[in-house]
């Protein structure tokens, strides 16, 4: 396979910097082992040197260029022992397969150095290109014939073996000469006389299974494609990468497997079909009846699926059909009779003629349903036969047999995604199941730094002073704009700004990015420059600027030329774009593909079914109906399921897997009512509806077990909180790796380049939802589309829009996490009180131990949190949660609170209720001022305390520290310490009711609440 393979890996080792010295003398003699595909290469040692500089390119021969993607290539830094004490470990770097760029678009790319375990102490980064080269295969001769080629390679293997071994050769020539003759095709039409050719082959033979023949195909075009190595036991490597990597062939063990009547029909044998006419088949199962396309000369070639427990019959009756247009004759009323009138020389007039479809049966065949064979997959499919129609007489019909096949299977069939499906109403494409991808995106960053040779104004023009110019950019819908710079006669004519513009860019890129001049004070454009995209540097790092350059401007048809602008643009690949709330993202792997990092585990959804829907709509305005489906978000992959038509109580069990990448994300599950697949009176499609959503955020599940529950639906509507049924899910989270695991969680949670170079809130909101938006057309424009109503659902677009409901969940969920404060406070409070007498003498013991074995305070206080949180391992939660609408306070608010929530922005709603909600949010937040207003009071009385704003209270604190220095340096701490903990737990007998002296001194400082107009 090697021979044949011209793909070559290219890692280019240049440099590491920051190194952590292990050689005991602050310094490490650092060298690097690269391993890809079975394959060790070692770089030079640099002696003594915590930022090496090696330089040196390490090839590789990729042994399945196909496979390539699911290798992994491995960077391991160590410390010389030779040149140290002893040889140690200085970091690690593992890259998957595709990440791999194509020779001339690799850039210098620093990964930071990994530990090998939680106790490593590892620091730096190393500086890789890693590419690959495709290499032309050699020119050889066309068409040689093999028996030369099989004498040239003997001829060479006769120099080196021995006389014996030359005729052990001459004897194993003959063997694969003789065969080969006779594989090779006569040259004469007339075939050889054989035994076999006078054997008349039946029908069957004459017609073999599509499936069989593409197979034997491909063994004989690819006799050597059965794995890279067989090196592990005698098994090949194909069948292990089929078990990891192929996972469309993964068994459904999360689903259950639903039988289905499979019905393949090929073709009819024609014989005389009349001109003009056309032939159809035609299945009946009780109920059940359905045609195919009707075809002259073509096969059929369709496949039908029909869910087993939906028939109503034990028999299937296919029938061939054969339909001719005629044109008929409208028959005439007949007039009253009349006596015979005389001889007319009028003519008769013509008749009128009308279209008319005659269908005629041509016969039928019968199958019963408990003798149909069943088919599993990984068994091959089943080879349709000749069936003899019956009713049909050969010599007048124009058609006697038909080829079909009829098996049961299940959803896991390979011919179930595009065959006739009668559960979700037959070749729809818009109930059809798809998977979605997000596109890839990308921030552009633009630099605008000055413009040089402004054109302001023709030459007869007088110039006018004091311009104010500013740059606005556009990138398809986006547009931003820069801060104004003035020009007049004191400052420079070329205005500098220095600002940096972000936008989103998706792939496809958009064609070209739009730099515009603008003169505010005469409201023209004084010229434009545009950039082209696809064509732009693409930065992994913060290393190194991109380069800058300038553009020439242009005006309008009279000023070709407006002056020159210098900017810096370039493609961020170093951040992950966000494209859903912060709190619920799937995805956190940085745009470029060289910093893309291997999978840490695998998830696994099973949709298996709903129940107890409620109906959504109507259905011929007579009763209520639901046509569900679900779709599942996880990174950049959607998938959605096939809709289930007029069924409460829908069974889908469809399975789906994700790579994972981080354990801290979460998957986003929507169930929803299809009203795409209809259109109304004017040909519009409807909107779908919402049933219900939930998320279940992967770090709540164990590894490797099955989670198979039933999650209830819950969707808000302007007339409160709706439960519309039940969904059942079966998930798996699978990791092969602990410490992969273990590792994700001391990693930061976003790219490097977001904490380097961070963006600002306000700014990553604002890319948010462009992002948002991007997603939401792309998806929309596929086919068939997914609405933008279902994307917005999935994604939370509405989530920074005010909401009363929102804001006091928020609220409360602050006062939970001060309860727990609160309740140590009132604990603490009644120990001080003397409410529980034994509890208080345990704390006046534990309190002399403290202050007398002071080093014993940390290692007590782990291990009763050790204990305490052991403890609670038996309460841990035992299913992954679900969307809790408790803490939602969807039940908690009024109708009005909930339809400002599902109001519009800019507000559809009336002045008066406007008027309304206004007064009710000032009241809020007049109460969140006064809230504001004391707490920055309580800081403002500690600086006036340190100011002498007070000079009494000031002075009053300043004679206080100089006797508590003069005390603290004749009593010992650990008395003092013991002192005021005696004095805080005294009995209520020797306490007053009236606040201590130091809290009557702090409330008596001074604030700036007195001076707020």
């Amino acid at each position: 396979m090697s021979e044949n393979n011209n793909r070559k890996l290219v890692v280019e080792v240049c440099n590491a910097r920051n190194l952590m010295p292990k050689d005991g003398q602050g310094t490490s003699s650092p060298y690097v082992l690269v391993d890809f595909d079975g394959q060790r290469r070692r770089t030079k040692t640099k002696q003594r040197d915590l930022n090496p500089q090696w330089d040196e390119k390490i090839e590789f021969q990729v042994h399945d260029p196909e496979t390539m993607a699911t290798e992994t290539l491995e960077v391991n830094v160590y410390n010389d022992k030779k040149m140290g004490k002893r040889s140690t470990f200085l970091g690690k770097v593992k890259l998957s397969g595709n990440s791999f760029a194509k020779s001339g678009s690799e850039t210098l790319v620093y990964y930071p150095l990994e530990k090998r375990s939680v106790f490593s102490q590892i620091k730096g980064e190393i500086g890789l290109k890693v590419c690959y080269i495709d290499e032309d295969p050699p020119v050889t001769e066309p068409t040689p014939p093999p028996e030369k080629t099989e004498e040239k390679a003997e001829e060479k293997k006769e120099e080196v073996k021995t006389e014996e071994k030359k005729e052990e050769e001459k004897k194993e020539e003959d063997k694969p000469a003789a065969a080969k003759e006779e594989e090779k095709p006569p040259e004469s039409s007339k075939p050889p006389e054989s035994p076999a050719a006078n054997v008349e082959t039946p029908a069957e033979v004459k017609n073999p299974p599509i499936a069989h023949e593409d197979k034997q195909k491909e063994q004989k075009e690819n006799p050597v494609s059965t794995g890279k190595r067989n090196d592990s036991g005698g098994v090949a490597d194909l069948d292990i990468r089929s078990l990891g990597g192929d996972r469309s062939r993964s068994t459904y063990d999360l689903v259950e497997r639903m039988p289905f009547l499979y019905v393949r029909i090929l073709k009819a044998k024609v014989t005389n079909l009349e001109a003009g006419s056309s032939i159809f088949a035609k299945l009946v199962i009780g109920t059940h009846s359905i045609r195919t396309k009707s075809v002259s000369e073509k096969d059929w070639d369709q496949v039908f699926a029909f869910d087993k427990e939906g028939l109503n019959s034990t028999a299937l009756e296919v029938s061939v059909w054969s339909e001719k247009k005629e044109m008929v004759p409208v028959p005439t009323p007949v007039p009253d009779p009349a006596p015979a009138p005389e001889a007319s020389t009028n003519p008769a007039p013509e008749p009128v003629l009308t279209e008319k479809m005659t269908e005629t049966c041509l016969g039928n065949v019968s199958f019963d349903l408990q003798e149909v064979p069943k088919r599993v997959p990984p068994d091959s499919p089943l080879a349709p036969q000749w069936y003899t129609l019956e009713g049909s007489s050969p010599e007048n019909s124009p058609v006697s047999d038909v080829m079909l096949a009829v098996w049961i299977g299940t959803q896991t069939d390979e011919a179930f995604q595009e065959a006739w499906q009668s559960d979700s109403g037959g070749l729809m494409p818009e109930t059809r199941a798809k998977v979605y991808l997000s596109p890839k995106l990308w921030y552009l960053r633009l630099t605008v730094i000055q413009t040089q040779d402004l054109q302001l104004g023709s030459a007869s023009e007088p110039k006018v002073r004091g311009n104010e110019l500013y740059v606005k950019a556009q990138l398809g819908a986006q547009i931003f704009k820069t801060a104004r710079s003035s020009i007049n006669s004191s400052s420079s004519a070329n205005p500098t700004w220095n600002e940096d513009l972000i936008f989103i860019a998706a792939e496809p890129f958009e064609p070209f990015l739009v730099m515009t001049v603008e003169d505010v004070s005469t409201g023209q454009s004084v010229g434009h420059a545009k950039v082209h995209v696809p064509s732009l540097d693409r930065r992994t790092d913060d290393h190194a600027d991109p380069r800058s350059r300038w553009f020439n401007l242009t005006g309008d048809e009279n000023r070709p030329y407006a002056g020159r602008i210098h900017v810096r643009v370039c493609l961020e690949g170093g951040y992950h774009v966000l494209d859903e709330a912060a709190h619920v993202t799937s995805d956190v792997q940085a745009a470029a593909k060289q910093l893309s990092k291997p999978p840490i585990g695998m998830l696994e959804v099973g949709i298996r079914g709903a129940t107890n829907l409620l109906p959504v709509k109507t259905k011929d305005g007579t009763r209520g109906t639901a046509d569900a489906y679900v779709v599942a978000k996880y990174g950049p992959k959607w998938v959605r399921t096939r809709t289930i038509l007029d069924r409460f109580n829908p069974r889908w069990h469809e399975q789906y897997t994700w790579d994972v990448y981080d354990p801290c994300t979460v998957l986003t599950i929507g169930v929803f009512d299809n009203g795409r697949y209809k259109k109304d009176e004017a040909g519009k499609q409807g909107k779908d509806l919402r049933i219900g959503k939930l998320r279940i955020r992967l770090s709540t599940l164990d590894t490797n077990r099955v989670y198979m529950n039933w999650y209830s639906l819950t969707v808000l509507q302007p007339g409160g909180a709706k439960k519309m049924g039940e969904i059942q899910l079966a998930v798996r989270f699978s990791c092969s790796s602990w410490m992969n695991l273990l590792q994700a969680y001391s990693s930061p949670m976003l790219p490097r380049m977001h904490y380097v170079r961070p963006l600002g809130p306000a700014q990553q909101d604002i890319l948010r939802h462009t992002a948002m938006k991007i997603v939401t057309a792309r998806l929309a424009r596929s086919e068939p589309p997914m609405g933008h109503e279902v994307v917005q659902f999935m994604l939370d677009t509405d989530t920074h829009v005010w909401s009363m409901r929102r804001t006091k969940a928020n609220w409360f969920r602050v006062v939970g996490c001060l309860s727990r404060a609160a309740s140590f406070s009132r604990w603490l409070d009644g120990i001080r009180m003397w409410a529980y007498p034994s509890t208080t003498v345990l704390v006046h013991a534990l309190l002399v131990s403290i202050v007398l074995c002071p080093h014993l305070v940390l290692p007590t206080a782990f291990m009763y949190a050790f204990f305490i949180v052991s403890l609670r391992f038996r309460h841990r939660p035992r299913q992954p949660g679900n969307m809790d609408y408790r803490i939602s306070y969807v039940d908690a608010v009024g109708p009005d609170e909930l339809d400002e929530e599902f109001d519009s922005f800019p507000t559809t709603r009336s002045a008066d209720q406007v008027r309304v909600r206004y007064d009710r949010l000032r009241a809020l937040a007049g109460r969140a001022q006064s809230l504001l207003g004391d707490i920055a009071a309580q800081g403002e009385r500690v600086e006036a305390l340190l100011n002498w704003r007070d000079a009494r209270a000031t002075g009053i604190f300043v004679v206080f520290c100089l006797f508590a220095s003069l005390i603290f340096y004749v009593v010992p701490f650990k008395v003092f310490v013991l002192g005021a903990g005696f004095y805080y737990l005294r009995h209520p007998r020797f306490r007053g009711d009236m606040p201590s002296v130091p809290v009557n001194f702090f409330r008596r400082l001074p604030s700036y609440s007195d001076q707020i107009l």
